[in-house]
C-alpha cells in the first residue's frame, strides 16, 4: 500500500541538515513513478534539489533525510525518515521510519502543468513585503526539524489563509493545531530549535524557504514562534498551475 502510494506522487518534500546545522525543507518533482520504493527499506528517488536548493549537494555523502509524500487530491500523507545518499541523478533512500498521517487541515488541490523554467535564486536575511503576504495568505506549509540522535523529519501545516502570522521581516508565528498527537515536530525543537519551512507559491511555481529557530509556547493554545536567518526564493521548482484549494471542513477559523 505504501509503495503504490509512493509511485504515485508527482512531489515530495525533504528535509536536511546542511554542514553549517542550519534546517532546510525542498522539493523534489518528477513523473508520477519518479519515488521508486525498491524493498521494504530502500526508495530511489529519480530527482535531486534543484540548482539553488540549499539541499543541492548535501547528498554526496550520506545524511539524514526527512521526507513528506503528500497528495493533496486526496488529503492522504505519509512521512519517511531515514538517510540519503546520491547515486548519479538520484537520491538512494534508507528508511527508518514509514508511516501515515491523518488528513486533518491539509487542502485539496491537483497539478494541472509540469514545473515551468527554473531561475537564478534570489537570497536574503529579511522578508521582503512580496514574502510576507505570500506567508499571509498560505493555507499549507512545511516544516522540517531534526534532533541530534533521532534524525530529520518534515510534516505538513495547514490552515485557514492567515493562520501563520507574519510578526516582523524576521519573524513569523503559526498555531500548533491538534493532530495525531505524535509530537515530533515539536519534540525535535525542544532538543534542537533549528528548522526549516517550506511555502508554495501553487499559482506560480514557485518555493519560498526559510531557514532559522522556532520556539514552543506550551499551553492551552499552542503557538510556535520562529526567528529568520535566511531565505531562498525559487521559481520553476514545482507544477506552475494547480486546482483552486478546498478547504479542509476541520480549519479552525483565523
Amino acid at each position: 500500500m505504501a509503495a503504490e502510494f509512493l509511485r504515485g506522487q508527482r512531489m515530495v518534500v525533504a528535509g536536511a541538515a546542511d554542514d553549517h546545522g542550519r534546517v532546510w525543507a525542498g522539493a523534489l518533482t518528477g513523473p508520477a513513478g519518479f519515488a521508486d520504493p525498491r524493498d521494504e527499506r530502500t526508495i530511489v528517488l529519480r530527482a535531486l534539489p534543484a540548482s539553488g536548493d540549499p539541499l543541492h549537494g548535501l547528498f554526496t555523502s550520506e545524511r539524514d533525510l526527512g521526507l513528506l509524500a503528500i497528495e493533496p487530491r486526496t488529503r492522504r500523507r505519509m512521512r519517511v525518515n531515514g538517510t540519503a545518499v546520491q547515486a548519479g541523478d538520484s537520491l538512494v533512500v534508507r528508511t527508518e521510519q514509514v508511516y501515515a498521517n491523518c488528513p486533518k487541515y491539509l487542502q485539496t488541490r491537483e497539478p494541472t502543468s509540469a514545473p515551468g523554467t527554473p531561475a537564478a535564486p534570489v537570497r536574503g536575511t529579511a522578508l521582503e513585503g512580496s514574502h510576507q503576504a505570500w506567508i499571509t495568505a498560505a493555507d499549507t506549509f512545511f516544516i522540517a526539524t531534526r534532533a541530534e540522535g533521532f534524525g530529520a523529519d518534515v510534516s505538513h501545516r495547514g490552515g485557514n489563509p492567515g493562520f501563520v502570522r507574519v510578526t516582523g521581516p524576521h519573524t513569523l508565528e503559526f498555531p500548533d493545531y491538534q493532530g495525531n498527537n505524535m509530537f515530533m515536530t515539536l519534540g525535535n525543537l525542544e532538543l534542537d530549535p533549528a528548522a526549516g519551512l517550506l511555502f508554495a507559491g501553487w499559482e506560480r511555481g514557485e518555493t519560498l524557504q526559510l531557514t532559522g529557530r522556532a520556539e514552543v509556547e506550551w499551553g492551552d493554545r499552542r503557538v510556535v514562534r520562529f526567528e529568520l536567518d535566511e531565505y531562498v526564493h525559487l521559481t520553476g521548482t514545482i507544477p506552475s498551475a494547480w486546482t483552486a484549494p478546498g478547504y479542509h471542513r476541520f480549519n479552525p477559523p483565523v
